[in-house]
């Protein structure tokens, strides 16, 4: 299911959109220059550079957030997680914005605003990713190796790391190719001194209607992120993990009050103050009376055909089928990678490095006509989403699955339980918190996806982030103010998308 999934929503489009592009009078004609110019080679190296730097930043921001989020239990530590997620799926022309507000002149629109912006956005996958590998590391191995004189430190070094390698990759991987494949960061904070592969796929597709070009670029993209994931995998199978049940985590003491209170503090201090710039321009704009545009989403505008209150349940309703679409796909998708399917983790993991023009455009072109003809039916933005936010199913559950004891199979299976109770009394419970992050995860990456969606979406079923781009897009401080609103709205469904992810689905799937 997995592979005809991937088959005919991620392959027949871009063969679609190839097709038209690199095959003229029934033959392929790939201009090979493109990729050998010295342009292209600038445009690689940078795409390639900040993407690592973007990722060792996030990862060393991240892990003291990570420690405090996943070991220790503290009043308000849902309200910490729910509000790390947002920064995720906040649209980035929205960010960006508010990042232009924050950064001093001499820093925006440079490769420091872009960095930090890059850290910003991709906390939330580290913390989720690794965090729910941490929570179920058995705390007697720590305690243990005190007793066996080991300081602290070696502890770290020896013992946690080692064991959390294979999350630490998988967050690693994931991050890395959101930074590799940026646009609208590097399009707003970087400006035109920077380019990156992805925003030249974009300025040859939809400025320059240039898709051979275009084409081009994507299929260096695709072997580029191909290679990232081959990696990233042989690495997880290698380094191995051991893992438990999530256990309750205990309240700090002494020494480690102050630091998860400095750790969390901090963290969260430094995540909230671009939105905080949104919360304060969405009321201040329109000379102190911003507070009316919240009124205004219940009205119809000139910027989008139905009120924009519609978009809020277009979002929710889009977000919730992509997302069941993603579980459905992903869950078994993960037990044969898991199991080493090694051609089929691959697979998977492409779509977050495919261009969202040429994979938009390509909708366009494969949906157009019979058997599946979608392009006119609101219903192709749920199977847009699904691509986005499959990645993110997979890479949480198989990290879990990989460490999943074979000997518990094997004693309930000698004891004369059956596959299903094994599955239901052995599996679920070690795979409560997992599951729970990647559907949370699933539905909030669904629910903020702009790339994709902006190209197939109906003008009338607009979601959330595309009616923020859409009043954005237009002149007058009004329609700023209702676009502000709307981010404001995001946030607000965000942090309930995680705060039920991390108290209903944990708790019923520990039982």
């Amino acid at each position: 299911m997995p592979v005809a999934f991937l088959a005919v929503f991620f392959v027949w489009p871009l063969v679609a959109i190839f097709r038209r592009s690199l095959v003229v009078d029934g033959r392929l004609d790939v201009p090979w220059e493109v990729l050998t110019s010295g342009v292209t080679r600038d445009v690689a190296w940078f795409t390639l550079w900040q993407a690592t730097v973007s990722t060792v930043l996030t990862l060393v921001a991240a892990l003291p957030l990570t420690w405090a989020l996943s070991r220790f239990r503290f009043p308000g530590r849902s309200v910490v997680e729910a509000l790390v997620l947002v920064p995720f799926v906040l649209p980035t022309i929205v960010v960006a914005t508010a990042f232009l507000a924050l950064l001093p002149d001499r820093v925006e629109r440079s490769l420091s605003a872009i960095l930090l912006a890059h850290v910003f956005f991709n906390v939330a996958v580290v913390v989720r990713v690794v965090g729910a590998f941490w929570a179920s590391l058995d705390r007697r191995l720590w305690d243990a190796a005190a007793t066996l004189g080991a300081s602290g430190s070696q502890r770290r070094l020896r013992l946690t790391v080692p064991l959390l390698a294979p999350a630490l990759a998988s967050a690693a991987s994931i991050v890395f190719l959101f930074c590799f494949t940026s646009l609208g960061v590097i399009v707003v904070l970087g400006g035109p001194r920077y380019a990156t592969l992805e925003t030249e796929i974009y300025n040859q597709a939809a400025r320059l209607f240039d898709l051979r070009t275009a084409a081009v670029l994507g299929l260096l993209q695709l072997a580029a992120v191909a290679a990232t994931v081959l990696v990233s995998g042989q690495l997880e199978r290698r380094l191995g993990g051991a893992r438990g049940r999530a256990q309750e985590a205990p309240r700090p003491e002494g020494a480690q009050r102050a630091a998860v209170a400095v750790v969390v503090i901090g963290s969260t201090g430094l995540l909230l103050l671009p939105l905080a710039a949104l919360l304060v321009r969405s009321v201040q704009v329109g000379q102190g009376y911003g507070l009316r545009h919240f009124a205004s989403l219940a009205h119809e505008t000139p910027a989008l055909l139905v009120a924009p209150w519609h978009a809020v349940l277009n979002s929710l309703l889009f977000a919730t089928a992509a997302t069941a679409l993603a579980l459905a796909i992903g869950i078994p998708a993960a037990v044969a990678v898991a199991g080493g399917r090694r051609g089929l983790d691959v697979l998977l993991m492409l779509p977050l490095g495919a261009s969202a023009a040429l994979l938009g455009f390509g909708f366009l072109l494969a949906f157009a006509d019979p058997p599946l003809e979608l392009r006119s039916s609101p219903w192709i933005v749920p199977f847009a989403q699904s691509l986005v936010a499959l990645p993110f199913v997979v890479r949480a559950l198989v990290p879990a699955l990989r460490a999943v004891d074979a000997r518990l199979r094997e004693a309930a299976a000698v004891l004369g339980a059956a596959p299903a109770q094994v599955r239901r009394e052995i599996e679920l419970p070690l795979l409560a918190r997992p599951l729970a992050v990647a559907a949370g995860l699933a539905f909030a990456v669904a629910l903020g996806e702009f790339g994709a969606t902006v190209f197939v979406v109906r003008a009338d079923w607009p979601t959330v982030p595309v009616a923020i781009f859409r009043f954005l897009g237009r002149p007058g401080e009004d329609n700023v103010g209702t676009a502000m609103a709307l981010c404001v709205v995001l946030m607000g469904l965000v942090v309930a998308v995680a705060l039920v992810s991390e108290r209903v689905l944990v708790r019923e799937g520990a039982r």
